[in-house]
């Protein structure tokens, strides 16, 4: 495995902001190359194997939005974390349906940040899980070819809707999920991107696999966007 934290491109026209990340993740022990704009990113990812993007929603020229498209239809498994606006929710939701993996809101902890960041490059540099293997997150256990899910070695009963539900959200540990994408990822779906239809089937399944269904540990609600599942 590479020494470094991650190989990771920062796409952001704030020249300060840019320079400061560069700086404070270096220090971190992150291998960083900058990008002033989504057209120089673009070059500059056919140029070295970068491991994350790091770009910012708002820029001049090519922005944030198309420049993720752009970047997910060249670069399939690239982590994308876009840097947004604090309460701009219709912002985020339009990044995540671009491509984007996560968001990190500004004025954003460092902290937080790195977190985001180390966590999506452990995601790229872990072997590809077939698609038939069971998924392990805690104490759940989820068999895609039995479609038969545990919890603390006992069989929990699920609707074949709420397995579906579970394994996209499973299968998508430690990433926003919005609630039009988990609607649309459901078999036979006729249900639009009604957030009430979703938040009935996570309440539902937070019933069955949470100690507490008021305060879960494994299926997280995402601000105004969707849910999380827990990073495995």
């Amino acid at each position: 495995m590479d020494e470094s934290q991650g190989r990771l491109l920062i796409v952001e026209d704030d020249s300060a902001l840019r320079r400061s990340l560069r700086t404070t993740l270096d220090v971190l022990g992150f291998d960083v190359g900058e990008a002033s704009n989504g057209e120089d990113g673009l070059v500059r990812l056919r140029m070295v194997d970068y491991e994350a993007v790091l770009l910012d929603i708002n820029m001049p020229g090519t922005g944030g939005i198309e420049t993720c498209r752009r970047i997910r239809r060249s670069y399939t498994r690239m982590p994308i974390l876009m840097l947004t606006v604090r309460d701009s929710e219709d912002d985020k939701v339009e990044a995540l349906e671009a491509g984007a993996d996560d968001y990190v809101t500004k004025p954003f902890q460092i902290r937080e940040l790195t977190a985001r960041i180390r966590s999506a490059v452990r995601r790229f540099r872990a072997p590809e899980t077939p698609a038939q293997m069971p998924i392990i997150n805690g104490t759940i256990v989820l068999d895609p070819v039995r479609r038969r899910v545990e919890r603390s070695g006992l069989e929990v009963h699920l609707t074949p809707r709420e397995f579906d539900a579970l394994q996209f959200l499973m299968t998508h540990a430690g990433r926003p999920v919005t609630h039009a994408r988990l609607i649309g990822a459901l078999r036979g779906s006729g249900f639009g991107n009604e957030p009430a239809y979703s938040r009935v089937l996570v309440g539902q399944l937070r019933k069955k696999l949470e100690d507490d269904a008021a305060d879960p540990k494994y299926i997280l609600t995402d601000s105004c966007i969707g849910y999380r599942f827990r990073d495995a």
